[in-house]
């Protein structure tokens, strides 16, 4: 192997190593669920941000809390609720006497982790505040521009089943969300695992940093270089626009969708220890990436049909490139 080979493959072998780490160090809470625990990773390494939908006690908050303590930087958690202003989220501008005049207060938003907790029991309103933050990475207060600390990641837990008192993400919010992750309910043998670990004690007070935040900007450079090719390109798009046109969909996916699909399979490829995007790696983020941006038409949603399902079977019509 050259020399110019080596330095070319360590980058990707550096993620690789990196997502074992991560992947070994969240799982000491979290029993079971590496795939979950993979997209998770998929999404730091594209400084993007990810949505944990699920039921009540299946663990949404325990993996942000654990993916949180794996990264050596900031962390908050903004505690969503009907009365929460969107100025306890961006922070505000007091008027200091001792010095006459007025200074920036930051809110929890100012950190590279952020948790925002049942996100959907927060107002319009305050929902919107985040849309600023989530794209440009930054808040404006008062007229006043104030850059979010870099990386940033938000983290937004929301339960599905639960009405009253919440508020649906608009498709402006949810379009903003790298992925959507379900966790699922766990197998017996993870739940026995589960009651074992947590019998003592708690191990989320044993869980240390991984992964500093100058190594993090480090891999996440390393996976804007691996390649995809003009072909998987192809896949992507047309994977997209064939929910344009598809009759099951009311909403198809976004420009965005097709450039949050392509980076997903940049970072997944990195993570699988390679320099280049295969079709499985976009076959494998479809679902996570595209189904929380599409409107399935009311004829197919009445039915049982969820957006994931139909996602995946539209996967099937779709050639897939084999040079």
């Amino acid at each position: 192997m050259t020399t110019m080979q080596q330095h070319t493959e360590r980058p990707i072998q550096n993620v690789n190593r990196a997502a074992d780490r991560f992947r070994e160090n969240v799982g000491r809470v979290i029993v079971g669920k590496a795939d979950v625990i993979d997209l998770c990773f998929v999404a730091l390494l594209c400084e993007a941000h990810v949505l944990l939908e699920d039921v009540p006690g299946i663990g949404k908050t325990t993996l942000a809390k654990a993916l949180a303590k794996s990264i050596d930087g900031s962390f908050h958690r903004i505690q969503c609720t009907p009365d929460l202003l969107p100025s306890d989220v961006t922070g505000i501008h007091y008027f200091n006497q001792k010095l006459g005049e007025f200074e920036y207060r930051p809110g929890p938003i100012l950190a590279n982790l952020v948790l925002v907790d049942e996100i959907n029991r927060a107002t319009p309103r305050t929902q919107s505040c985040f849309l600023e933050c989530m794209q440009e990475r930054q808040v404006t207060v008062d007229m006043e521009t104030v850059q979010l600390p870099r990386p940033f990641m938000l983290i937004a837990t929301q339960n599905p089943v639960e009405l009253e008192g919440t508020f649906a993400l608009p498709e402006a919010q949810l379009d903003r969300f790298l992925l959507r992750v379900k966790m699922g309910y766990p197998s017996s043998e993870e739940e026995n695992g589960m009651l074992e670990r947590f019998r003592t004690s708690d191990p989320m007070d044993t869980i240390e940093p991984v992964l500093g935040r100058e190594e993090l900007t480090i891999l996440q450079h390393a996976c804007k270089a691996v390649h995809v090719e003009a072909s998987v390109r192809d896949y992507i798009t047309g994977m997209c626009r064939t929910t344009r046109t598809d009759t099951r969909f009311r909403l198809g996916a976004s420009p965005r969708a097709s450039l949050a699909l392509q980076q997903a399979s940049q970072a997944l490829a990195a993570m699988r220890g390679r320099d280049f995007v295969l079709p499985d790696d976009v076959k494998a983020l479809a679902a996570p990436v595209l189904a929380h941006r599409v409107l399935l038409e009311t004829s197919v949603s009445v039915h049982g049909a969820s957006d994931s399902a139909v996602i995946e079977q539209l996967m099937n019509t779709i050639p897939v490139p084999v040079d």
